[in-house]
């Protein structure tokens, strides 16, 4: 079936290891975040116990980068994968030095989104479908904002600010840029930042593991090396991604209801959405087109079904398509 980015491929996991190129002393990892989106819940594949996302080591024989990534991860869990896109390389010498062992060799993380449909993972490094908001409990504003961040987060947060003088005023400007306090609004964008301004005030276990003073911990459970950080920049890439392109339709079925369609963007969000104006803003751009089917499953009245218009792609292939996210 074609899909937006590449054509489906399966993909895998293996544990991350370092492979040195024997002339420059670099090694580099392909590390994918992998996501679906299952009952209005936002999921992520990982391995070795939940703590590690899919990885392995670039190597010379690997005809691309994209291609070693596939190499890899296919021999593991033979999950197929539609959308596919560059995420980020972070080539920080120290982040994660103390979990990777004793080496000095300079290392890079190539990482990579990709977009699916949750199915049984397989292999023999526990690879397993979880919540990305087990990571980032502070993230999910479905419900209103986690109580956490009241309790736990911020006086932990507004203390390590404090406790520097000459930083505070700065510090605490991050932090309510951030975390959208004093009249500023949440951005359910600024997911790295967040983790980041943690990181930095030493209140995750990344950060003492990493060297910091340790600190009581503010939740979230971490992963090994800096694979928290890259999930971390792939739910911010995709958050902002799926305002100005129809990457969403990647994690649904082949037909859906409107209102499966709505707890899927709410999930990558982190936001409810306004219903009404949700479904004028699919009708007004011609996303999706009816199937002349109903489905009985809601609950109530049967509910059409609808698919993704694939000519959507084509048409606006110049000008972009949007699809904002719109609060109630």
């Amino acid at each position: 079936m074609e899909r937006f980015g590449d054509i489906s491929t399966p993909l895998a996991a293996l544990p991350p290891r370092r492979v040195a190129d024997s002339e420059q002393g670099i090694s580099a990892n392909l590390i994918a975040v992998l996501a679906a989106v299952t009952c209005g819940e936002p999921r992520v594949l990982t391995i070795q116990d939940q703590n590690a996302l899919p990885s392995g080591p670039f190597q010379l024989a690997h005809r691309s980068l994209q291609a070693g990534l596939r190499a890899w991860v296919e021999r593991q869990t033979h999950l197929p994968l539609g959308y596919v896109e560059q995420l980020y390389t972070f080539a920080d010498r120290d982040r994660g030095k103390a979990s990777a062992g004793a080496s000095e060799q300079p290392a890079i993380s190539i990482s990579y989104l990709g977009l699916t449909r949750e199915q049984p993972a397989s292999g023999e490094y526990e690879a397993s479908w979880r919540s990305w908001y087990l990571y980032f409990p502070w993230e999910d504003h479905r419900t209103g904002v986690p109580p956490m961040i009241e309790e736990s987060l911020l006086p932990r947060l507004e203390s390590w600010a404090m406790g520097d003088r000459s930083l505070a005023q700065d510090r605490w400007q991050r932090i309510a840029m951030t975390f959208g306090l004093e009249g500023r609004a949440w951005n359910e964008e600024l997911v790295l930042q967040r983790y980041e301004l943690l990181y930095e005030a030493g209140l995750i276990p990344e950060a003492w593991r990493d060297g910091a003073a340790i600190l009581p911990t503010v939740g979230g459970r971490p992963m090994i090396l800096d694979h928290r950080r890259i999930l971390a920049t792939g739910i911010a890439r995709l958050r902002a991604k799926i305002k100005y392109h129809p990457v969403v339709f990647e994690l649904m079925p082949e037909t859906f209801t409107l209102l499966q369609l709505q707890r899927c963007v709410e999930a990558l969000a982190g936001r409810l959405v306004h219903k009404q104006n949700f479904r004028r803003l699919i009708e007004q751009q011609e996303l999706v087109e009816e199937t002349g089917e109903t489905t009985p499953d809601t609950g109530g009245r049967p509910a059409k079904l609808f698919r993704f218009r694939r000519e959507v792609l084509a048409e606006r292939a110049i000008v972009g398509t949007k699809l904002p996210i719109q609060r109630a």
